[in-house]
């Protein structure tokens, strides 16, 4: 079903397809068909991807083991077989951090990121590159200009100078993407992330061009939860909209042929979040603070805690989405195990501390596992909705929907200014700290991290823009 050119999507979801099918068709005895993974995805004779058909078996066996719920760093022995990873899965009693892992033998090793004189450089006599570096790191080298590494601090001030741009910046995409620098290259010169640090936002995982980051899957969990016939309840968010090529009803429908019990719209949750945060917004204007922030975005939370406690008081105390809609699904049936389905990996993170959230699947995850079980969304019956949630939670999904909803929910009450950070980035970091201590520019400050919000999440599949037109429409017909 998945239809993404890149490459690395194709092969994730590849990966995590055969797993889910080894497990709907063997059940427990799914071991032995996960050991023939990287034989049936390369098998002799077929094209490779890296320097030869060895490595990508390797690397295709270790995102195995990624996708099974396991840390690669973890792993001392490479010939345990995948079998014996599989019983391990299906012993533990639930999900860990870190909930990112890297595969060092697909990292490329990229070179260091630095700004760089390329072969366009015509050496001119004006040298405004050498003028422009305040730190002496140019000098002219065989009538070309040169940048010394070790003088160098990246400032990008030579790269505005140049009349030709013949100075360019070499990024490392993984590094460039994350916003709090915890992805560094390691002592053997490949990616290595600082769990203290990383939000989970799963960000260096899109930005990789060979794959060297994964995500721990909770596949298997659901899979053998929902083969052991308890009550299961789905909690699709609302940037589920456009991620199928379906209607929600069809999907929603999908989701029970998978043997889920009940689903629910997380949009429901967004709504009580948007009472909570109003009347939260309001107490604080009374008591004469400066600004509130959302709370929604887990990796936004979570950056504050690690890298930015000056913030942490102006952070809404309000619960997500997720949590009062897996609230909701405990009060109706207390028994029930509760799956959150949305774009976010750093959802994992949150529902490690949620009792009311069971496990958390990405859309990526959901698209494997119906291609694994032979559900086409598409030609499924249109299921009807248990609980019809408004308009405005089904916005929470997008840029600035959040603060529409708070917005509407305060009322007459106060007075909202409502300020945006859309995609947290260094930049939006300090903009963030520059408000704490000294001035905010309005008092209802939306925080995404990724860039136009959750359907701009490391889960989700397809164009981010038509989806957003598509979640924009459905959120305008509140039925």
């Amino acid at each position: 079903m998945t239809t993404e050119a890149n490459r690395i999507s194709v092969i994730r979801h590849d990966i995590l397809e055969h797993v889910a099918r080894a497990f709907l068709e063997k059940g427990s005895d799914f071991g032995p068909e996960l050991d023939k993974i990287p034989f049936l995805m390369r098998p002799k004779g077929s094209q490779y991807n890296r320097c030869c058909l060895y490595k990508d078996r390797a690397i295709i066996r270790f995102r195995c083991v990624a996708a099974l719920g396991f840390r690669i760093e973890d792993e001392e022995d490479d010939s345990i077989p995948l079998a014996e990873y599989a019983q391990k899965a299906l012993q533990r009693t639930g999900p860990s951090a870190p909930i990112l892992t890297v595969c060092d033998i697909a990292c490329q090793g990229c070179v260091p990121a630095r700004f760089f004189v390329t072969d366009v450089c015509q050496g001119c006599v004006a040298r405004p590159c050498e003028s422009a570096c305040r730190f002496g790191a140019i000098t002219r080298v065989r009538g070309k200009s040169y940048i010394d590494p070790e003088k160098c601090r990246n400032c990008g001030k030579c790269h505005d100078a140049c009349p030709y741009q013949a100075i360019v910046r070499l990024k490392v995409p993984c590094e460039e993407a994350c916003p709090v620098r915890a992805i560094r290259k390691g002592e053997n010169g490949h990616a290595s992330i600082d769990p203290d640090k990383c939000t989970s936002c799963g960000r260096c995982m899109r930005a990789c061009p060979f794959g060297t980051v994964i995500e721990r899957s909770e596949i298997i969990d659901v899979l053998a939860a929902l083969k052991s016939g308890r009550h299961m309840t789905a909690l699709v968010a609302p940037a589920i909209v456009g991620q199928f090529p379906a209607e929600l009803g069809k999907v929603i429908e999908g989701l029970r042929r998978l043997g889920f019990s009940s689903v629910l719209e997380v949009a429901s949750g967004a709504d009580i979040t948007s009472r909570n945060e109003a009347d939260e917004f309001v107490e604080r204007m009374e008591k004469g603070e400066k600004f509130m922030t959302t709370s929604c975005c887990p990796a936004f939370v979570t950056a504050v805690r690690r890298h930015m406690p000056e913030v942490l008081p102006f952070v809404s105390s309000t619960g997500t989405p997720m949590h009062y809609a897996a609230r909701l699904a405990r009060e109706s049936t207390p028994d029930t195990m509760t799956v959150f389905i949305g774009p976010c990996v750093a959802k994992r993170f949150e529902a490690l501390e949620d009792e009311y959230v069971s496990y958390v699947l990405t859309f990526e995850e959901l698209n494997a596992v119906f291609d694994a079980a032979g559900i086409s969304v598409a030609d499924c019956a249109e299921a009807s909705l248990e609980r019809i949630p408004s308009g405005e939670g089904r916005g929470y999904a997008i840029s600035g929907g959040v603060a529409a909803a708070v917005r509407k929910a305060v009322g007459e009450r106060a007075e909202v200014k409502p300020v945006f950070v859309d995609g947290l980035s260094l930049p939006g970091l300090r903009k963030l700290k520059s408000y704490a201590s000294g001035g905010c520019p309005g008092n209802l400050v939306e925080v995404m991290t990724c860039e136009g919000g959750c359907v701009g999440g490391a889960g989700t599949m397809g164009d981010p823009a038509r989806n957003s037109r598509a979640i924009a429409e459905f959120a305008g017909n509140k039925a």
